[in-house]
């Protein structure tokens, strides 16, 4: 079960929220983008970026001259899916249908050399699973020019809505129509690099994923 803090505890559309922390790890593991909030020099920044997880710990990964990661302390993470938009009758009732985490935190500098390494593999797998068997592991060049955050799952919040849109009564009778646009994200035709060498084909996790449609439920299913 998610634990409940000032911070996490919802205080609007309390029946969005969800308590299962399965429901967290769900959302986090088909997501592909972060956003990472910090404050530098009194100030507010969000940056994008992709993360990893490993059970109840959340992997960011950057440049080590990053100013985001460098002021990272007390962070605010989110991933949020977009399922849908949802038409009302009256534009006061539109809404979207979603999943989304946010998860709170203080940031650790992993400084371990093998949860370093554990760390970028679930980075990698996260955006492209397969792929960490496939290229060739950092160097210690290129591990010393990186900088890897790593974030408690012990605070966090999970909001979801799905469904069709709430009117107001008086509305229901009028000649609009309402319902839910849905939205699916799917993957592209891979497309090589132009310096690739001859004859090296897609490999099989990349050309299956390309296979692979997003549905609403957060689901994998083929095309």
């Amino acid at each position: 079960m998610l634990s409940t803090t000032p911070r996490t505890a919802l205080n609007r559309s309390k029946g969005r929220g969800r308590t299962d922390r399965s429901e967290l790890h769900a959302i986090l593991d088909a997501g592909l983008i972060c956003h990472l909030g910090v404050v530098v020099d009194g100030s507010p920044m969000v940056v994008p970026t992709g993360y990893g997880r490993i059970g109840d710990t959340l992997y960011l990964h950057g440049s080590t001259g990053a100013t985001s990661l460098r002021a990272a302390g007390e962070v605010c993470v989110t991933v949020t899916h977009l399922d849908g938009i949802v038409l009302a009758r009256s534009a006061f009732h539109h809404s979207v249908n979603y999943r989304s985490a946010m998860i709170y935190g203080t940031a650790r500098a992993v400084q371990d050399a093998d949860e370093r390494l554990a760390a970028l593999r679930a980075i990698t797998e996260q955006l492209a699973p397969g792929q960490w068997d496939t290229v060739r592991r950092p160097v210690a060049k290129e591990m010393a020019a990186t900088a890897v955050l790593a974030i408690s799952l012990s605070e966090a919040s999970v909001k979801v809505r799905q469904g069709p849109p709430v009117d107001d009564d008086e509305d229901y009778a009028l000649p609009v129509w309402a319902g839910v646009l849905p939205l699916q994200v799917s993957w592209g035709t891979p497309e090589p690099d132009p310096a690739l060498a001859p004859g090296i084909p897609v490999p099989a996790h990349i050309a299956e994923r390309g296979r692979v449609v997003r549905l609403r439920d957060g689901t994998a299913g083929k095309y």
